[in-house]
Formats: structure tokens, sequence, C-alpha cells
């Protein structure tokens, strides 16, 4: 390959998009002032849904495309793009799973990504999973092995986390990371999500710095609800599954805001099932949201029995327009497939308000003008203890 002169695309704000899904992430990016130029993904809902919507997508599975490939559908060169973004299929690494981690065939795909950004040198690099990849521990890393020489050895390392940091500085990249939840960036839902950001340049990179705050003077820095989210929806809320007439029973007995705890007490060991004597706190069962607070992390079906979602005053699931609402899409997005796809497609996205706090942080280190630099802090300390609470927040 042809020695990469960076400095040819300062004003470049080119994004190439990876496992793409319903386009949350790059709806976020694209406000935050990116441009993205390509989506990818596998599945053909998704990819029904990006072309549904205009976007420029290479469908596929990403172990059978060439970075090359992708670099000439955008029109675009080798350390031309500013930013890679995308989140591998998270399955191997969900807390709610078996925690499979590296050895579910799936968790290859984590080197697919790090394989494109290998060829491809973007000034930025964005990944997001769930917070389960913290902790997920690692038994073997499979060889890749493609046209563009990329190679990657089986090695032995404590955590999947590990593994990716180490390939990440193997390719030259700084980077950083952490858990961010989503109701901080003005997102009417509690979502944490594992993001790490990674710098060609070495530039002094940052995970955004929390806007919305569960206690805070001015009620527009305040938490979203669920209520300022959907409200106005009662009675236009379009495309819905619904609860079984068994479980539709119990969840009328439900107050708004409550769940199973709620249920009289002699009907409990009927409602719960098998469940009744299981541990945990179970608090999905027979859920009724509640207006007054920010959603739960939406799931991929709003009636499953472990993760019910059920309209805080109406006596049905959230609809496929709530959800939506909920994850922040425009009013005008279009989702193709069926309702139970369409749930999948708004479940597994990234909230737009997240994405763009993402976006802005890329933006303000590549322009140069993320930091007031002081050459000390007057008066008390009270400056490095809001720093510091800012920072703690932020992770």
């Amino acid at each position: 390959m042809d020695i990469i002169k960076y400095n040819n695309f300062p004003e470049n704000k080119d994004v190439i998009s990876l496992f793409s899904g319903a386009m949350g992430l790059d709806i976020g990016l694209e406000l935050a002032g990116l441009d993205v130029k390509i989506a990818q993904d596998f599945d053909k809902d998704c990819i029904a849904t990006m072309r549904a919507n205009n976007h420029e997508v290479l469908g596929g599975d990403i172990r059978d495309i060439e970075p090359c490939d992708i670099l000439s559908r955008a029109n675009l060169s080798p350390g031309e793009p500013f930013l890679i973004c995308g989140g591998p299929p998270c399955q191997p690494f969900s807390t709610a799973g078996k925690r499979l981690g590296i050895n579910d065939p799936r968790g290859s795909l984590f080197m697919d990504f790090i394989r494109m950004i290998d060829y491809i040198q973007p000034r930025f690099f964005l990944m997001e999973n769930v917070k389960g990849i913290m902790s997920a521990p690692l038994k073997h890393i499979p060889i890749s092995d493609n046209d563009c020489n990329f190679k990657m050895k089986s090695t032995l390392k404590e955590s999947v986390l590990e593994v990716l940091l180490d390939e990440f500085n193997k390719l030259g990249y700084g980077t950083t990371y952490g858990v961010l939840d989503a109701v901080n960036y003005g997102v009417p839902q509690f979502r944490e999500r594992f993001v790490i950001i990674g710098s060609r340049d070495h530039e002094e990179i940052y995970l955004p710095i929390p806007t919305h705050f569960e206690r805070h003077q001015e009620a527009s820095f305040q938490w979203k609800t669920l209520g300022y989210a959907i409200s106005d929806l009662e009675c236009d809320f379009g495309e819905c599954i619904s609860f079984s007439q068994e479980r539709m029973r119990f969840l009328k007995m439900v107050p708004e805001g409550g769940n199973w705890k709620d249920l009289p007490e002699y009907l409990v060991p009927e409602a719960m099932g098998g469940a009744y004597k299981s541990g945990g706190g179970k608090v999905g069962f027979y859920r009724r949201l509640s207006y007054e607070q920010p959603s739960p992390t939406l799931v991929t079906s709003p009636v499953q029995k472990a993760s019910m979602f059920c309209h805080p005053t109406s006596d049905r699931p959230l609809s496929v327009k709530e959800y939506a609402r909920i994850q922040q899409f425009p009013e005008e997005w279009i989702f193709i497939g069926n309702t139970a796809s369409k749930y999948r497609q708004i479940g597994n996205a990234v909230p737009v308000g997240l994405a763009i706090a993402l976006g802005k942080s890329i933006l303000s280190v590549a322009d140069g003008n993320s930091t007031i630099r002081t050459k000390r802090m007057r008066g008390t300390n009270i400056h490095s203890r809001i720093k510091k609470a800012i920072e703690i927040g932020g992770k």
C-alpha cells in the first residue's frame, strides 16, 4: 500500500458505518455534523430499512466483504475517512446470556471490525456494544486471513476487552473507553452501552460529558421521562403487538409503575409460574411502565414474560411508534419488515441522543475546541470537585 498522507484530508467528515442496523447511531452522527457515506449490514430487513430511507448500503456478511470494496462504493481512499463506526453483534457478551465470549463464532465479527480499520485507516473509530464486554471471558481468538493481508494469530488474554485494546494498539490507535448511560444524554431511557473511541493520530479523545441529570435546577437539563416522549400517542399509537389474554388478565391489576409485586398475594404463584421460586428481582415480570420515569432499557420484544413493557395507562404493550420515539428516531423514519422485525430493529439500535453526543465529542477533538486551557483554577477547589463529578458521571 502506498504511504498515506493523512493531512491531505483535514476537512473530511466522511463516515463508514458497519453493522448499521436501523441506523440509530448513524442518524445521531449525522445530526452532530458528520456524513455517513455508506452503511453495511447482513440482516435483510435492516438493509431494506436503510434503503427505504435513501441511504447507500452494502449488504452482506462482513466476513465476505473486502475493505477495498467498501472504499470503492464510498468513493474514498485509505486514510481518507474521518470515522469508522459500528456495533458488532453483541449476543456473545450479553449479561443476560451464557457469556460465551469469544468462543461464540459471532465474536469473530469484532476481528472483522478491526480488519476494516487496519486497511481503511480512518482518523477515528467508534465501537459500541453491551456493557458485558467489559468483563467477558476469553478462551481463544480465531485466525483471520484475507486478500488484504490482515492476519491475527491465536492468543491468550484475560478478557475480550484486553484483546481488543491490544489489537487497536497494534494498529497504532490511541483509545478511550467506558460505559455510558443514554439517559444522561437526553434520551428518555436508561440504557447502558460500552463505547470505545480510537484516534489514529493520538489526538486527545474523550467520552462525551453528560448533558442531562436526575436533579438539575433547569428542567431542560433533567432526565427525560417516558411521558415526555410518548404521552401524546395514547390515541394514535399505530402498529402494535398484543399480550396474551392470560398475561393481560394479570397486567390489568398492576398500577402504573408497578409489576408482579403489586398483584394480590394469592395470585402471585399462578401469575409467575415456574419463576415464582427463582432468584433475582424479576422486575420485568408484569411490568407496567410509568410516565414519570425514563423508560427501562428497550428489548427486542415488549411482550416477553421476563421483560414486559406494558403501557402506563392503556392495557397493551408499547407500540412500534412508541419504541421509535423512545429511541429518538425521526418521525418520518421508515421501518421495513413485519411487526416483530420492527421491534427488533428499534430495540437493537443506539439511541439517537447518545449518538449525537458521541459525534459531537469526536468533532470537538477534530476541531480543536473541546478544552478551555487555563494556567490555574481560581478560588476554592470547587472547580476540581465539579470536574471530578462530571468525569464520574460520564463513566
